[in-house]
């Protein structure tokens, strides 16, 4: 009996190794599939619609002239889809002209690009960048607003007079299901227009804001790719796939690096690693909730992957008290 059992336990030792390198090259096999298989009708025609408008530098004093430049090209940008049979996108195009948004910048071509701002920000003393993961683009782009909008009334309900977000869709994003989404290539493309952004937002104001960066899903790996360079107090990673960091050391930064995921999230089951495939590397590495990553971690409850900005929720409610600078009234998971 002692002698079968020891063969036994002697087979599973040497078989552990084994069992992870087939466990990795079904991993391998699985993303490769994902990043090589053609997307059947993915593809769609280009949308046609003017060049952003090129308005003065934009400062403090010309706010309201960037503002009314974005929201006028926003309106032809409608036009032009309208008539090309699009009524999706002029629709959304003819909201972004609505006289009460506040956009820094507005391109309707492709999948669009856009920067919305909430509240004053040449008088705010604390600002939100949010920063979008994968599939937001003009069409998807309520989603995203709704979240930059909630966060904004969170925050105006404790600090009405200075506080601003800003929702910044400053990148092409990748799709869920793409070619794209496992590596770091769009997050590269992004990182320097995400660190020339905040460079700008800084000018915008003589009060020296406290500025926080919220990164969702694969824009973690945008603020990951972009925090060495960046002007922040605080920046979290929430239902993040990693940043391609091994640790919030790594990432350089003299920001506070906080990490949550709902208990609903999906990404939990995404597998934090790195694999070198094809010539390309495919996943981003350790998971930023993973004690070895180093980031401050926070509760964001029973949640799922779009739902950090739910109103009343514990996830806003923390992104709210980092927003302000009440690090000390998080909560931790």
């Amino acid at each position: 009996m002692g002698r079968t059992t020891g063969a036994a336990e002697a087979s599973e030792r040497n078989n552990t190794p084994r069992t992870h390198r087939w466990r990795r090259v079904l991993l391998a096999g699985l993303i490769t599939g994902a990043l090589v298989v053609p997307l059947s009708g993915a593809a769609r025609p280009e949308i046609p619609a003017p060049a952003p408008a090129a308005p003065a530098p934009v400062t403090a004093a010309t706010l309201d002239e960037t503002y009314a430049a974005n929201r006028a090209n926003a309106a032809e940008a409608s036009r032009m889809a309208a008539a090309h049979g699009n009524r999706e996108r002029a629709a959304a195009d003819r909201a972004m002209a609505d006289p009460s948004r506040d956009f820094l910048s507005f391109d309707g071509r492709g999948s669009g690009l856009a920067t919305e701002v909430f509240g004053d920000l040449a008088r705010a003393e604390r600002v939100a960048v949010l920063v979008p993961g994968s599939d937001t683009s003009i069409d998807t782009y309520d989603r995203f607003r709704d979240a930059a909008r909630a966060l904004y009334q969170r925050l105006a309900r404790e600090a009405p007079q200075d506080t601003a977000v800003v929702a910044w869709l400053g990148y092409e994003t990748p799709g869920t299901v793409s070619t794209t989404v496992a590596t770091t290539g769009r997050a590269e493309q992004a990182a320097p227009k995400l660190r020339e952004f905040i460079r700008q937002l800084r000018t915008l104001t003589d009060r020296k804001p406290r500025v926080s960066l919220l990164c969702h899903s694969y824009g973690s790996v945008v603020c990951g790719r972009a925090a060495s360079h960046l002007d922040v107090d605080d920046i979290a990673l929430i239902g993040s796939p990693g940043t391609g960091a091994d640790t919030a050391a790594d990432l350089r930064t003299a920001a506070r690096v906080w990490a949550a995921r709902g208990s609903d999230d999906w990404v939990a089951e995404v597998p934090h690693v790195r694999l070198d495939l094809l010539g390309t590397t495919v996943g981003f590495g350790t998971d930023p909730m993973s004690p070895s990553f180093g980031a401050r971690v926070f509760a964001a409850g029973d949640g799922g992957h779009s739902d950090y900005f739910r109103p009343g929720s514990t996830s806003l409610a923390n992104l709210a008290r980092i927003a302000l600078g009440e690090t000390s009234e998080v909560t931790h998971g």
